[in-house]
């Protein structure tokens, strides 16, 4: 009975060479999908090495020639074919090092809007005194490569790999796929490398959304812009008065030989124009990432207009201003509305 019961422990037990091999393949894993921050060297570890197709073939060739030599016994047919495999070895040597050793660094990626492919930044460098040549670079899920580069000795390259964005929040950069397959195509050497980048991706504009909110409120100094209860007079036109508001009458009497310019109407007891973005006041049927989008449309229309606009999305709140710093704080606001704080560079697309 005891024997029994051992004999079942031994038989359920994994065996060692299983288990070398399954930790070796998270391990292989873990270095393929983890980010690496700063700088990174493309070391004997991290370069991997296998025949092509071209080679394959050509390893067969070698075959043929060594079994027809020793059949015919011919000294020029094993001087061929040792000069045939000497070749092909130097040639894996050659496409290994024009891989290694490359240091491969992130570069800025900038906010992009949902539905376009974010540009994310990649510099690679060679430190040694060894010119690279044909080194094929691409996102990991790309069929081919669209990238070639030559980096000459203790040179560097930079280029731009562009990912394609479907959703608002943070997109982490793509895994690259660097390969090459210099001098003679017989072998391939390619390496994997996770950068630490990302970009903010905000919610795509709305194609048709309805006219900016606006709304009037009485001015305390009486000077107007959306109303004009009162006329007071004319002054000289100023650029960014609206056309309604010149005074042609006055202009057609005004002779420009005698130093006439354009005037414009001025008027008391106005109303200023006053516009919120309020989130909370969009239609509730609607989608929330149709509010988000429409929201959206709003902040670039009203940057564009050059108007002054309030920001409110449910507890963030941004008073009335104008300009790149105001744009892109509510347009962060819009990316990462109620989405879970978690690690951005954790969350694969």
């Amino acid at each position: 009975m005891k024997t029994a019961t051992v004999a079942h422990k031994v038989d359920g037990a994994e065996s060692p060479w299983a288990g070398w091999l399954r930790r070796r393949r998270g391990a292989w894993r873990t270095r393929a999908t983890a980010s690496d921050a700063g700088e990174v060297e493309l070391g004997q570890r991290r370069v991997y090495i296998l025949p092509t197709g071209a080679g394959i073939g050509y390893g067969v060739l070698l075959l043929v020639l060594l079994i027809g030599s020793i059949n015919y016994n011919l000294g020029l047919g094993f001087g061929l074919t040792f000069l045939a495999a000497a070749c092909a070895v130097v040639d894996m040597f050659y496409t290994y090092r024009n891989l290694a050793h490359l240091r491969l660094r992130a570069g800025r990626a900038p906010d992009v809007f949902a539905g376009t492919e974010v540009p994310f930044e990649l510099h690679v460098s060679n430190p040694t005194r060894i010119d690279r040549y044909a080194v094929l670079a691409d996102v990991d899920d790309a069929p081919e490569p669209r990238h070639a580069i030559d980096v000459a000795a203790g040179n560097s390259v930079a280029l731009v790999l562009a990912g394609p964005t479907d959703r608002r929040g943070w997109r982490a950069a793509p895994r690259v796929r660097l390969t090459t397959r210099f001098p003679l195509g017989l072998f391939r050497a390619w390496s994997y490398w996770q950068p630490d980048s990302r970009a903010l991706v905000y919610p795509a504009p709305e194609q048709d959304a309805p006219p900016l909110p606006m709304s009037g409120r009485p001015s305390p100094d009486g000077s107007g812009s959306a109303g004009s209860d009162d006329f007071a007079g004319v002054r000289s036109y100023q650029p960014g008065d609206p056309l309604r508001h010149l005074a042609w009458r006055q202009i057609a009497r005004l002779d420009p030989r005698d130093g006439g310019h354009l005037v414009t109407k001025q008027f008391e007891g106005g109303a200023v124009d006053q516009l919120l973005l309020d989130f909370d006041a969009l239609p509730t049927q609607l989608d929330l990432e149709l509010k988000l989008s429409r929201m959206a449309r709003w902040v670039l229309e009203a940057e564009l207009r050059t108007l002054p606009y309030a920001f409110r999305l449910g507890r963030i709140q941004h008073d009335t201003a104008l300009g790149p710093a105001h744009q892109a704080a509510c347009l962060r606001a819009l990316a990462l509305y109620g989405l879970p704080q978690s690690d951005p560079m954790r969350d694969k697309p």
